[in-house]
């Protein structure tokens, strides 16, 4: 009995692929060794091996941690722990700069492939085939390791649905669905692939800059260890860890409305980097997210535009020629029960239609009747998703509960939390240390009235403001329908 989950893999992924709103699974992932991986474990197995470590400070602030506004140290796990327990031998190390008490750290988005990449039998200690991707494990997942208060801008992802498994501590997700889009003030600086960010500070928003964050549906869970939340496709998201230590565990799941993201993904590449790479080149690519590389130059841009408006074709084509061979089957399965129906079947049939138009026909008798309704149901029964003890739904937050505080379901023995605080919890926050980008997206303080808004008079658009209209998500989506359309053509 207690091997067996509550899921097969093939409900699991109908679930994962058909659940448009965010949820955490329980049970699921008893049996996986990589519930073992606390940061202890993995410092042991690194076994000295270097990583890089975001830091910021414990401070709140008005405007996003944004990953260009962080100090950055490469770091054993060792070092790590020693940090954040107070170990007086970190007074020499690489956290010698940052107090404990003043900063978190945050080793980030690593490819498990690459960090264990002389261990690749630690791999299958992460069995996503539960949830039905055979053969997906750790070499298709990325670790995340942090201190108390490390924590992810709001953002969504471009591509994909998340898979996240808490291993260690607990984290505080705050998710906004898709429609919340333009009330979230999404921009593209700094320019990440596959990241949109928002401009507020969801922990902490400026109602003046943007009131109509006041308009978003928060929902707000808290995951605890042995838990895996479903983040569904183009979820905004902000994070935080809020025990001590936290090891979460993630896969983002393919999907195929990724080709023609790609598509868009490309356009907004070749219009961010064309101008701000103009805008002023002697200052470099402070623009871009440190998870990017380098500005590619317009010619590479517009080969991975071509490839992806490819590779949209020929998915299509794909799909047309499957759906096809489908409605082919069909036709071919009904012509043959069709053929096996006797002239008194088909006599029958007209008569009970006749006696149906005369009303003669006795109720438990309709069967075409019975038949689309047990058709409906049946559909129906599939799209029902099976809610309770191993499937949570996270829950929007209300205006009427949100002074009433936290709601815990247990599961696992641990507290599942649906935040319905009205109140934002708390965001830590740095000033720049390492890295600082030249154009925020702030307006100056010189620029902005007593009561805290902009100035018309003194206001100058800059070319960020001209970016956030260009590439905003709803325009590059219209544009990206334009452009497949001409290719069509």
């Amino acid at each position: 009995g207690e091997d067996v989950k509550p899921f097969t893999p093939g409900k699991a992924k109908e679930i994962v692929m058909s659940l448009q709103q965010p949820a955490v699974f329980c049970n699921m992932v008893g049996d996986w060794p990589v519930l073992h991986w606390n940061a202890k474990y993995l410092s042991a197995v690194l076994d000295g091996k270097k990583i890089q470590f975001r830091l910021g400070l414990k401070t709140m602030d008005l405007v996003p941690q944004f990953e260009t506004r962080c100090s950055y140290v490469e770091a054993t796990l060792e070092e790590f722990l020693a940090w954040s327990c107070g170990q007086p031998s970190c007074l020499s190390g690489p956290f010698s700069c940052y107090e404990y008490s003043k900063y978190w750290a945050y080793a980030d988005y690593k490819y498990i492939a690459r960090i264990f990449e002389d261990k690749p039998e630690i791999f299958q200690d992460i069995r996503w085939s539960d949830f039905g991707f055979p053969g997906r494990s750790g070499k298709e997942s990325t670790l995340w390791i942090g201190s108390e208060g490390a924590n992810t801008p709001c953002h969504l992802d471009s591509y994909g649905c998340n898979l996240v498994l808490q291993v260690q501590g607990r984290k505080r997700w705050h998710l906004f669905p898709p429609g919340d889009t333009s009330f979230l003030y999404p921009t593209r600086i700094p320019y990440e692939e596959s990241s949109i960010f928002s401009k507020v500070n969801v922990a902490n928003p400026d109602l003046k800059r943007f009131p109509e964050f006041r308009n978003t549906t928060a929902h707000v869970v808290t995951l605890s260890p042995g838990q895996v939340l479903l983040v569904p496709r183009h979820w905004w998201h902000y994070v935080e860890s809020i025990d001590p230590i936290t090891v979460s565990i993630n896969s983002w799941i393919e999907l195929d409305a990724d080709h023609e993201a790609r598509v868009e993904e490309a356009i907004t590449r070749m219009l961010v980097c064309a101008i701000k790479s103009a805008e002023n080149p002697s200052d470099g690519d402070l623009w871009l997210n440190p998870t990017e590389v380098e500005a590619t130059s317009h010619e590479i841009n517009l080969q991975y535009l071509n490839k992806a408006v490819s590779a949209y074709f020929k998915c299509q084509k794909a799909r047309v020629s499957e759906q096809a061979r489908v409605s082919e089957q069909a036709r071919v399965s009904e012509q043959a029960r069709a053929g096996s129906t006797s002239a008194e079947q088909r006599t029958s049939a007209s008569c009970k239609r006749k006696k149906r138009e005369v009303g003669c026909e006795p109720e438990g008798d309709r069967l075409p009747t019975h038949e689309f309704g047990f058709s409906t149901l049946k559909a129906d029964e599939l799209q029902k998703i099976p809610f309770g003890p191993h499937l949570i739904q996270v829950l929007p937050q209300s205006q009427e509960t949100n002074l009433m505080g936290a709601v815990a379901v247990k599961s696992d023995g641990r507290d599942l939390l649906h935040e319905n605080e009205g109140g934002h919890f708390g965001k830590l926050h740095c000033t720049t240390k390492q890295l600082v980008t030249s154009n925020d997206c702030e307006t100056p303080a010189h620029q902005m009235d007593s009561d805290g808004s902009p100035n018309p008079s003194q206001t100058a658009l800059s070319t960020n403001d001209l970016l956030d209209c260009l590439v905003n998500p709803h325009v590059i989506s219209l544009v990206a329908r334009l452009l497949l359309e001409r290719t069509r053509v």
